[in-house]
């Protein structure tokens, strides 16, 4: 049992390594591709956000993965095969994501795990050991993200170029509109921290005291961010339309900046489940000797390591699909990316909340295509999301189909 645990470490770190070099486009995409940030300073700060999203918020979704998707009393009698299979989900879904990676495909590393943990659960107890009644909310969840995230920002957007890019004082504008988006991007990820967010730590707070503090750190921000914008904005209040919408890009460099960091923490928080709810699951097993039905916490260091892994990942490989996402789907300035990262922040943190591990990639290409669509179809790069789309639909049958190879060699030389 010592082995496989240690092998099961080693499968999850490298499951986890494959989550941040693939789907590290979905954090810092909108920064890298509007070049409100340098490729090396959104590596540090993206990896500092998601290691931090994975540790304190991470063990939310980490149970619908462990036993949301295959019955565990189907292994009852077999627990070390449940083991067993858990690893081999994490590597089937990690090889994949490692080819699709080498290819540039950004696809979901949450259909990946799902998909591999469905195929080694219909390999051993057949279609009854699967909650087809989670994985349909599941699956609803892939469709709902990428549309949620897509209609946020297309409404995002087109308030910002209302109310700010369609001004006649655009700049003047600008100083009550940027402060409001800032406040209510500050509300969202100190809301989603504070409020059940730091279980890990036993800090938890109410939901009266969570929404004060994150609305008093909203205010906050949103001073700061009205203060410098007025010391920049009042040099240019003269200038050119072209020019003030020129420095308003400028304007919204920092808020973008400060949304690509939210992303990147809500998909440490969302992610990490990929990687260590297996693990937990295996953990568990070789813990009790015997297959579970009630709910087990994910130890910290499990979260760590899935963060770490992550981190890794991202700085090593993540530059590949960052470039499709940031610079290929449609043409990204600050303003665009705020919107992008706005939405995606709400909807993937919301739904990371609910337990469901929706797809980090699906949301953020909708609201991405939600920013393209504000502005006209033709502003949509049509074959790239074609691609995109493609990418997604081999997902799930080529990662369960990894998983059942593996498992079948496993069973052979082991059982």
């Amino acid at each position: 049992m010592v082995v496989l645990l240690v092998i099961a470490v080693v499968v999850g770190l490298y499951m986890a390594w494959n989550i941040g070099a693939n789907d590290v486009a979905n954090s810092m995409a909108n920064a890298v591709g509007s070049r409100s940030l340098s490729l090396p300073a959104a590596i540090i700060l993206a990896a500092l956000c998601e290691f931090s999203g994975a540790v304190l918020v991470g063990s939310h979704v980490t149970d619908t993965i462990r036993k949301g998707i295959v019955d565990p009393q189907a292994f009852i009698d077999q627990p070390g095969l449940l083991a067993h299979g858990m690893v081999c989900a994490m590597l089937g879904a990690g090889v994949w994501l490692n080819l699709a990676t080498y290819l540039g495909m950004p696809v979901s590393t949450t259909h990946s795990i799902v998909g591999a943990v469905i195929g080694f659960g219909l390999v051993h107890a057949g279609f009854r050991s699967i909650y087809w009644g989670k994985l349909g909310q599941i699956v609803a969840s892939w469709f709902i993200s990428p549309i949620l995230g897509a209609a946020l920002a297309y409404v995002v957007f087109r308030l910002i170029t209302r109310y700010i890019l369609a001004q006649d004082q655009p700049i003047r504008a600008a100083r009550r509109g940027v402060p409001a988006m800032v406040f209510f991007a500050a509300v969202a990820i100190i809301l989603a921290i504070l409020y059940r967010g730091l279980e890990n730590l036993h800090l938890n707070l109410s939901a009266g005291l969570a929404l004060t503090c994150s609305v008093a750190g909203g205010l906050v921000c949103a001073l700061a961010a009205g203060l410098l914008i007025r010391r920049r904005g009042a040099a240019h209040l003269h200038l050119p339309l072209e020019q003030q919408l020129h420095q308003i890009e400028r304007m919204f460099i920092p808020p973008v900046i400060l949304s690509s960091c939210t992303v990147a923490f809500a998909h440490g928080a969302n992610d990490v489940a990929n990687a260590v709810g297996p693990l937990a699951a295996v953990i568990d097993l070789i813990r009790r000797g015997a297959v579970s039905t009630q709910s087990v916490p994910v130890e910290t260091w499990v979260l760590v390591l899935g963060g770490v892994g992550i981190v890794l990942g991202l700085a090593t490989f993540g530059y590949r699909v960052m470039r499709v996402l940031g610079t290929q789907v449609t043409e990204i300035t600050p303003s665009r990316g705020m919107a992008a990262d706005l939405a995606t922040m709400v909807t993937v943190l919301g739904c990371s909340k609910l337990g469901l591990p929706i797809s980090t990639t699906h949301t953020l290409v909708g609201a991405v295509l939600g920013v393209g669509l504000a502005r006209g179809i033709t502003a949509i790069n049509a074959r790239v999301v074609r691609a995109i789309f493609s990418s997604w639909g081999a997902t799930v049958p080529l990662s369960a189909l990894l998983t059942i190879i593996f498992f079948l060699l496993d069973r052979w030389f082991f059982w």
